[in-house]
């Protein structure tokens, strides 16, 4: 996008935006169908389902039209949404996590495995994105919100573990756990195909 577009469109989203705080149903509506297809995305990655996203992405939108004063048309709004959205999914797996039963089968930690991890993500982006995506949707959620927090957030473990409330080490332990997961369902997912 050049200077002129990169210009036009941040004054069209500045617009929006004062639109939306003065509560002008048809910004918010505009904020929405701009920002949709981005948070649908953003809340996949931390959701076991589309239905459980669609519910994290109405919660954000919620969030997002209650507290938008707050933002202060410093820095990237993209980001700023961005990290509300995230917020929202952790939130939803910390009250997932206060219930026992809402975790997955495989909730609990493996401090027994004594594999090391080697760390062979760094290819992740040579493989098919949607069989990527299936893959991590497959993992439990406390697995999935720490693969995506580090992998793709770009978090530190002590971030990770203080948003999620967490010890470093269970942190650590969670995200080996995924990686070994993934592998696995990749793995699997590879031979199905050449078979």
């Amino acid at each position: 996008m050049n200077s002129t577009n990169q210009k036009t469109d941040s004054a069209v989203l500045k617009s929006i935006i004062e639109g939306c705080l003065r509560g002008d149903r048809r910004y918010q509506f505009k904020l929405y169908e701009r920002y949709y297809g981005k948070m649908i995305g953003v809340c996949m990655r931390y959701a076991t389902d589309k239905d459980e996203a669609d519910d994290l992405v109405q919660q954000g939108f919620i969030k997002l039209f209650n507290n938008l004063e707050r933002y202060e048309f410093k820095g990237s709004f993209d980001g700023w949404i961005r990290r509300m959205f995230v917020n929202t999914s952790i939130d939803h797996i910390r009250r997932k996590k206060r219930n026992p039963l809402l975790l997955g089968e495989d909730s609990h930690l493996d401090f027994f495995n004594k594999e090391r991890d080697s760390d062979q993500f760094d290819k992740v982006e040579e493989l098919d994105p949607k069989l990527v995506m299936q893959a991590i949707q497959k993992l439990t959620p406390a697995y999935k919100a720490v693969f995506n927090l580090y992998v793709i957030e770009d978090y530190s473990h002590k971030e990770i573990s203080e948003m999620l409330g967490v010890s470093l080490g269970t942190s650590k332990s969670n995200l080996s756990k995924a990686k070994q997961n993934l592998r696995k369902y990749l793995q699997e997912a590879y031979n199905k195909a050449y078979e």
